[in-house]
């Protein structure tokens, strides 16, 4: 039996498009609704692009307190990049706005240049991100065609191996076990670079988030079904 007020820590698979707030203002909405209460605290334990799926954390009532922890826990994708071609978003938000070659690219090369992003790594985060940047977001300073320079965050990224590599469509999937502030935009950026060509991100799966994994999360959907057959 769920208490939201006392604080529940529920897991969602998130759709695509949908924001991780867009997750927290269904949920918020709708147990506001079967409460019969004005308000209730509900949050998220960290963001993930509209453009991913996959494991989102959301804490209700006096579990939110937990949220600044949970927010370090580690997290593992699943990530597919288009290697030959650039975005400004890194990803699919914005069209392609440079190409480069890939004839040199082969799956050896590739097997060589994953490992270096082993362990520590210094990473500029994306301009389409949600970064301070003087109290405003990077985003809404990239949409208006404003440039600035963001500065480079120390990360670590534990686990990162290659899935599989199509050579006719450059087509690169590769799994990473990495912790909290990691732009995996960003790193599809860095493996483009580094492979002397360019990358940008055509799918994201958020995996695991702690030891919770997305095929132990709930869709919105069952959740709403769950929720309106409990009395």
């Amino acid at each position: 039996m769920w208490d939201f007020e006392q604080g529940e820590v529920l897991a969602f698979d998130k759709s695509l498009h949908w924001t991780s707030f867009d997750v927290v203002a269904k949920v918020r909405w709708n147990l506001c609704r079967k409460l019969g209460k004005k308000k209730l605290k509900v949050g998220h334990t960290g963001t993930l692009d509209p453009l991913a799926t996959g494991v989102v954390i959301i804490c209700t009532g006096k579990k939110t307190k937990l949220i600044d922890q949970l927010q370090y826990d580690v997290k593992e994708y699943i990530a597919t990049l288009q290697l030959g071609a650039t975005t400004p978003s890194y990803d699919l938000e914005k069209e392609i706005d440079q190409t480069y070659p890939t004839a040199h690219i082969t799956r050896e090369l590739i097997d060589e240049t994953i490992p270096q992003f082993l362990g520590e790594q210094w990473q500029v985060p994306p301009m389409f991100s949600a970064v301070q940047i003087n109290g405003k977001r990077a985003y809404e300073l990239a949409r208006k065609g404003e440039t600035v320079e963001l500065k480079p965050k120390l990360l670590l990224i534990d686990e990162i191996e290659v899935l599989s590599f199509d050579a006719e469509t450059m087509q690169l999937t590769i799994r990473v076990v990495c912790s909290k502030g990691t732009y995996i935009r960003a790193l599809a950026r860095d493996i483009g670079e580094r492979l002397h060509s360019g990358a940008h991100l055509i799918a994201l799966r958020r995996t695991r988030v702690g030891d919770t994994r997305v095929e132990d999360c709930m869709t919105i959907e069952q959740f709403l079904e769950k929720l309106n057959a409990d009395s």
